[in-house]
């Protein structure tokens, strides 16, 4: 059921719908090298094939699984003496490029900077990430998206229709709500669908009349449990792992729940979970709600200590506390704008009245002169210099426990302010 023109072709409208780039230039031939990266199943080796099978090019495909340099260099060298010699330039396709190592993938530079193929390379993996940046640079990168369900229903009917490549040689009566489900937990993936709807069809006895029905028992036991999308050092990783994070900043312990759960499912380490937990505490909730980060390093410490699947509660308590908490990351905003001003602006020295005035001699130098100390006044607090540059580094929020932490930071301020301007210039 691979499809073999654009009009077969299922999915991602968004690069090959009509009046889309990419649909542009292969109805003009005006190929350029390619990358295709996304989820399995989601069309990329079919695409590179109606790509050359609707251009005027030769096409050849190696794997980033089982070819070598060797194989490289056999397909590179006939597509140079066929540009020379008959003027017909070369596809080159490339499935799981990821797989070649750096020194492989240089291999294909020259050959792609000269022109003498053009490289369709397929990944799972975010090129950005996992291919040479020379070749990144010289191709055109799309994403391809899971399937809908529409989409995969529409493929799932195409192949109880098609009589010469799928399976509409065989009577087959298939449920609405059977094909939902496939279409359902394949998660976008055609090849996961169509594969389980082949095994239902094959495996299902005919009924006396000879109709081999499918409903939703047996579409659950083809396709069984749903495989997550979830790979430990990919995109999904880092997709699922930000939208946790934003989820919890933004408020929401239903979406927070569901991406901690599909984590747990997948097999996350409960480590990296509670880290970006204990991360999310001090940066997005701050002093809003300072308990955050203590609940935080304490449930990063119990999932350390009691591991799966225990570990599931003490990072649902905490992702729950920090979802639903008074947010202010004026902690984290306060630190980067210091930094910052250390780097780009001038060193500030210590004041004399606060360097250290411990050791012998210290005295000579005039360090520790008068400096007040804090607890000998009211309130614990006096006005005196303790940067030597008037700076605002720090703007507490209103937010929860922060409300309290401000009146106080603007009443010391003003008094800060104040002696600042009785002290004689």
């Amino acid at each position: 059921m691979r499809p073999r023109s654009l009009a077969e072709y299922t999915g991602q409208a968004h690069i090959i719908g009509p009046g889309q780039l990419l649909r542009r230039a292969i109805e003009a031939d005006r190929i350029q090298s390619l990358l295709f990266y996304g989820p399995p199943g989601t069309g990329k080796t079919s695409l590179a094939q109606i790509i050359a099978q609707q251009t005027k090019s030769r096409f050849e495909r190696l794997s980033g699984v089982e070819s070598n340099v060797a194989d490289m260099r056999r397909v590179l060298s006939a597509a140079t003496h066929r540009l020379q010699n008959t003027g017909q330039p070369t596809i080159l396709f490339v499935d799981e490029i990821h797989r070649f190592n750096k020194s492989q993938q240089d291999v294909l530079l020259p050959d792609v900077e000269s022109g003498v193929i053009r490289l369709i390379g397929a990944t799972t993996h975010n090129p950005f990430f996992f291919v040479n940046s020379p070749l990144v640079s010289r191709s055109q990168i799309f994403e391809l998206r899971p399937l809908t369900e529409e989409d995969l229903l529409a493929l799932l009917q195409r192949a109880l229709a098609d009589e010469e490549r799928g399976l509409g040689y065989l009577k087959i009566q298939a449920d609405g709500e059977a094909l939902k489900h496939l279409a359902t937990v394949a998660d976008g993936d055609a090849r996961k669908a169509l594969n389980a709807l082949e095994i239902a069809a094959l495996t299902t006895p005919p009924q006396q009349n000879g109709a081999i029905h499918i409903d939703l028992a047996a579409a659950e036991q083809s396709i069984q449990k749903k495989a997550v999308v979830y790979d430990g050092d990919g995109d999904a990783h880092y997709d699922t792992i930000s939208a946790f994070i934003k989820s919890m900043r933004g408020s929401d312990a239903d979406a927070a729940l569901y991406w901690l759960a599909k984590m747990i499912h997948a097999g996350e380490d409960p480590r990296f979970i509670a880290r970006r937990i204990v991360i999310c505490a001090a940066e997005d909730v701050g002093l809003a709600d300072p308990m955050a980060l203590v609940l935080a390093n304490a449930a990063m410490q119990a999932a350390e200590f009691v591991g799966w699947p225990e570990a599931r509660i003490p990072l649902a308590e905490a992702t729950i506390y920090i979802a639903t908490a008074n947010k202010s990351n004026s902690a984290y905003a306060a630190i980067d704008a210091a930094l910052e001003d250390v780097r780009s602006g001038r060193t500030l020295p210590v004041p004399e009245h606060l360097r250290d005035g411990h050791y012998q001699g210290s005295k000579r130098l005039g360090h520790g002169q008068g400096y007040e100390y804090a607890h000998a006044h009211p309130d614990h607090f006096v006005a005196q210099d303790y940067l030597g540059a008037s700076k605002r580094y720090y703007e507490p929020t209103d937010q929860g426990v922060e409300k309290k932490i401000k009146e106080r930071v603007e009443k010391w301020r003003a008094q800060l302010g104040a002696a600042r301007k009785d002290k004689p210039q």
